[in-house]
């Protein structure tokens, strides 16, 4: 089943993380759309460097430290995903309650483990 995904914190590195998500999401052939801090184009996704309204997105995956998220907490809101997948390093519990309260799930979880292993 497809789940359009927003990967946040993408980077065109291949050893970073984000990057690696972005593969294994294409991959997995889910939808994916990007947003980074630099602009580029890995595995046919373009990376954006603005805030775009995406529409019809299942899940938002984060690969941000919590103290970099807060500037985007009202836009993730706003992008009504069904879920937010937070990475390792990127755990944040005031954010959990923001999502929780807009009726968004929550995963305190690896991207790269859930595709792996049949769980995303």
């Amino acid at each position: 089943m497809n789940k359009k995904t927003l990967v946040i914190g993408a980077s065109t590195k291949p050893n970073r993380y984000s990057n690696m998500a972005m593969q294994k999401l294409t991959n997995y052939n889910h939808d994916t759309v990007a947003f980074g801090m630099r602009p580029g184009e890995e595995y046919g996704v373009t990376i954006d460097t603005e805030l775009k309204p995406y529409k019809d997105l299942d899940t938002v995956t984060l690969y941000l430290n919590p103290t970099r998220q807060k500037e985007y907490y009202n836009y993730i809101v706003s992008l009504k995903p069904k879920r937010v997948i937070f990475n390792p390093g990127t755990e944040n519990p005031e954010f959990y309650a923001i999502l929780k309260e807009n009726n968004i799930e929550v995963e305190v979880a690896c991207t790269l483990v859930m595709l792996s292993t049949n769980q995303y």
